[in-house]
Protein backbone atom coordinates (compact mmCIF):
# COMPACT_ATOMS: atom_id res chain seq x y z
CA UNK A 1 0.00 0.00 0.00
CA UNK A 2 1.56 3.33 -1.00
CA UNK A 3 2.20 5.91 1.69
CA UNK A 4 0.39 9.25 1.23
CA UNK A 5 2.49 12.31 0.36
CA UNK A 6 2.01 13.69 3.87
CA UNK A 7 2.37 11.30 6.78
CA UNK A 8 3.13 11.35 10.50
CA UNK A 9 5.89 8.87 9.66
CA UNK A 10 7.94 11.86 8.41
CA UNK A 11 8.21 13.21 11.97
CA UNK A 12 9.55 12.21 15.38
CA UNK A 13 8.86 13.45 18.90
CA UNK A 14 11.43 14.55 21.43
CA UNK A 15 10.42 13.59 24.94
CA UNK A 16 11.41 15.86 27.80
CA UNK A 17 14.17 14.52 30.00
CA UNK A 18 14.34 14.76 33.78
CA UNK A 19 17.08 17.35 33.30
CA UNK A 20 15.98 20.04 30.84
CA UNK A 21 18.55 21.30 28.36
CA UNK A 22 19.79 24.85 28.98
CA UNK A 23 19.83 25.79 25.30
CA UNK A 24 16.68 23.97 24.19
CA UNK A 25 13.17 24.26 25.59
CA UNK A 26 13.07 24.98 29.30
CA UNK A 27 9.54 23.66 29.72
CA UNK A 28 8.34 20.09 29.94
CA UNK A 29 7.00 19.95 26.37
CA UNK A 30 6.98 17.41 23.57
CA UNK A 31 8.56 18.83 20.43
CA UNK A 32 8.30 17.59 16.86
CA UNK A 33 11.27 17.14 14.53
CA UNK A 34 11.27 16.20 10.85
CA UNK A 35 12.70 12.70 10.41
CA UNK A 36 14.35 13.56 7.09
CA UNK A 37 16.44 16.68 7.59
CA UNK A 38 16.68 19.08 4.64
CA UNK A 39 20.06 20.35 3.49
CA UNK A 40 18.75 23.90 3.23
CA UNK A 41 17.04 23.79 6.63
CA UNK A 42 18.18 23.87 10.22
CA UNK A 43 19.28 20.36 11.22
CA UNK A 44 19.43 21.29 14.90
CA UNK A 45 15.91 22.73 15.26
CA UNK A 46 12.46 21.50 16.17
CA UNK A 47 9.43 22.44 14.07
CA UNK A 48 8.84 25.46 16.32
CA UNK A 49 12.41 26.66 15.76
CA UNK A 50 13.79 25.62 19.14
CA UNK A 51 17.20 24.01 19.43
CA UNK A 52 17.45 20.26 19.85
CA UNK A 53 18.60 19.06 23.27
CA UNK A 54 22.16 17.75 23.53
CA UNK A 55 20.96 14.17 24.02
CA UNK A 56 17.36 13.98 22.76
CA UNK A 57 15.13 11.06 23.71
CA UNK A 58 13.32 10.17 20.47
CA UNK A 59 9.85 8.68 20.08
CA UNK A 60 7.98 7.82 16.91
CA UNK A 61 5.19 10.21 15.99
CA UNK A 62 1.72 8.75 16.46
CA UNK A 63 -1.69 10.31 16.01
CA UNK A 64 -2.40 10.07 19.77
CA UNK A 65 0.53 12.42 20.44
CA UNK A 66 -1.40 15.25 18.75
CA UNK A 67 -3.80 15.19 21.71
CA UNK A 68 -1.06 15.21 24.37
CA UNK A 69 -1.32 18.35 26.53
CA UNK A 70 2.50 18.59 26.68
CA UNK A 71 2.80 18.99 22.89
CA UNK A 72 4.33 22.33 21.91
CA UNK A 73 1.60 24.45 20.32
CA UNK A 74 4.04 26.01 17.83
CA UNK A 75 5.28 22.58 16.70
CA UNK A 76 1.67 21.45 16.29
CA UNK A 77 0.79 24.56 14.23
CA UNK A 78 3.80 23.99 11.97
CA UNK A 79 2.87 20.32 11.54
CA UNK A 80 -0.65 21.36 10.50
CA UNK A 81 0.85 23.89 8.04
CA UNK A 82 3.01 21.11 6.54
CA UNK A 83 -0.12 19.00 6.15
CA UNK A 84 -1.72 21.83 4.12
CA UNK A 85 1.44 22.03 1.97
CA UNK A 86 2.78 25.21 3.61
CA UNK A 87 6.22 25.72 5.19
CA UNK A 88 7.30 26.78 8.66
CA UNK A 89 5.01 28.97 10.73
CA UNK A 90 7.71 30.15 13.15
CA UNK A 91 10.05 32.98 12.37
CA UNK A 92 13.63 33.14 13.62
CA UNK A 93 14.42 36.05 15.89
Amino acid sequence: MPRPAWSLHAYQLIEPDEQLDLFACREVRLHIVERQLELSGHADRTLCGGLLPAMPRWRSMERAALQDRRLCLHCKATLQAHRRGERAVWVES
